[in-house]
């Protein structure tokens, strides 16, 4: 059985997510097909992502793809997650990963309706809220969650959620129910009514949005051709950091693993990993290189099991519910954090002693990422531990 190291494992992440400088990509495009989607939760995650993998991207180029050529698009997928993803492999998505998320939603919503007193049939309310709101949207016009919330009696409502509990509250039901039309493909995130570090998007039927709506793939057909470009970003990967990753059954993921007859490789440690097929040629050596990387960077998130670049710093740069702050990256694994100070410079907070010639590498990294966001201050609902501690410092 082939062997694949720790160390090459960091090499192989290095060229395949398009981190160390020599191998960065032209375009937002292809950085996001590098890293088969980006993580989209936080609307500065998707420009910070493709700016640490594009020399000389601009907000413009991230903001053609997404709203002028519209060849990336935001797609609730895997575990419930707003993902940006290549136009091409929506179809994969739609038929396995979302079908499976708004299986699970849908029932969850139309019980939450029920419980919370907006009608006594929950499936029922659902299926014409649907329906009202689609309505609404098929004369093209892009809407806010508030428009149409004005627009649409059935959205107006407010549902009480966990009475009692300190996580409860009162809360609208609309962007519940946007949630499912939008895991369903009908309706999709268009333009983003703020700024590109805020998130308020502009709702729309997918087929306004896209032109022409592609079928969805079959659940099987789908999950294969995930598997298959995600081995072929963060090959080697477990069964574990599979299921994880794609919020699937054990089942559906061996199914695809056959279907694109992954191959076993030996993990340090003693695990067993996966690769495709034509991925078992070693990987050469990289030059030096550093990175600074976003809040939910995809790198970052891409395993479930992250010993071989976190180390030991998992409790400092992660939350309790697994949410990633920023990261620093040197040669493949985590050193640190970084964060803005109140002037908006780039100040980075280092969890290990990397010498003072690479310290001063990585603080021109921290210099470019200044300059490019122009003063312009990123927040995040997910600071990690080192983060809130950088900030206190």
């Amino acid at each position: 059985m082939r062997h694949v190291t720790d160390s090459e494992r960091r090499r192989r992440l290095a060229r395949r997510h398009a981190l160390a400088p020599g191998h960065r990509v032209e375009s937002a495009e292809a950085a996001t097909r590098a890293m088969t989607v980006l993580h989209a939760t936080e609307s500065p995650s998707v420009y910070l992502s493709l700016w640490a993998r594009v020399d000389g991207l601009r907000v413009e180029d991230v903001d053609r793809a997404l709203y002028q050529d519209r060849t990336l698009v935001k797609q609730v997928a895997m575990r419930r997650t707003l993902f940006v993803f290549p136009r091409d492999l929506l179809p994969a998505a739609w038929g396995s990963a979302s079908a499976r998320v708004a299986a699970a939603h849908r029932v969850r919503l139309a019980k939450d309706a029920q419980l919370g007193g907006l009608t006594e049939d929950g499936a029922a309310w659902v299926e014409a809220a649907e329906r009202a709101a689609l309505a609404q949207l098929a004369d093209g016009v892009e809407r806010s969650a508030q428009r149409l919330r004005e627009e649409v009696p059935a959205l107006a409502g407010r549902i009480e959620m966990s009475p009692g509990k300190s996580y409860g509250g009162n809360n609208p039901i609309a962007p519940r129910l946007l949630t499912q039309l939008g895991v369903e493909a009908k309706i999709v995130r268009g333009h983003n009514g703020g700024h590109w570090r805020t998130n308020r998007p502009q709702w729309t039927t997918m087929a306004a949005w896209l032109g022409e709506v592609p079928a969805p793939a079959t659940e099987r057909e789908g999950y294969a051709e995930l598997v298959r470009r995600w081995l072929a970003t963060f090959g080697p990967g477990t069964e574990a950091d599979l299921v994880w990753w794609l919020g699937s059954t054990k089942s559906a993921l061996r199914a695809a693993l056959a279907d694109v007859a992954a191959v076993e490789v030996g993990l340090d440690g003693g695990g067993t990993g996966w690769v495709l097929p034509d991925d078992l040629e070693p990987e050469p050596d990289v030059e030096p290189w550093g990175a600074l990387l976003p809040v939910l960077d995809p790198t970052v998130m891409g395993w479930k099991e992250r010993s071989f670049y976190l180390g030991t710093h998992g409790p400092l740069l992660f939350d309790t519910n697994g949410n990633a702050g920023t990261t620093v990256w040197l040669d493949g694994r985590i050193v640190g954090c970084w964060v803005q100070d109140p002037d908006g410079v780039v100040v980075i907070n280092l969890l290990e002693d990397v010498g003072a010639d690479t310290r001063a590498a990585l603080d021109r990294e921290a210099e470019r990422l200044t300059t490019w966001l122009e003063g312009h201050r990123v927040s995040t609902v997910y600071p990690s531990s080192a983060m809130k501690e950088t900030l206190i410092s």
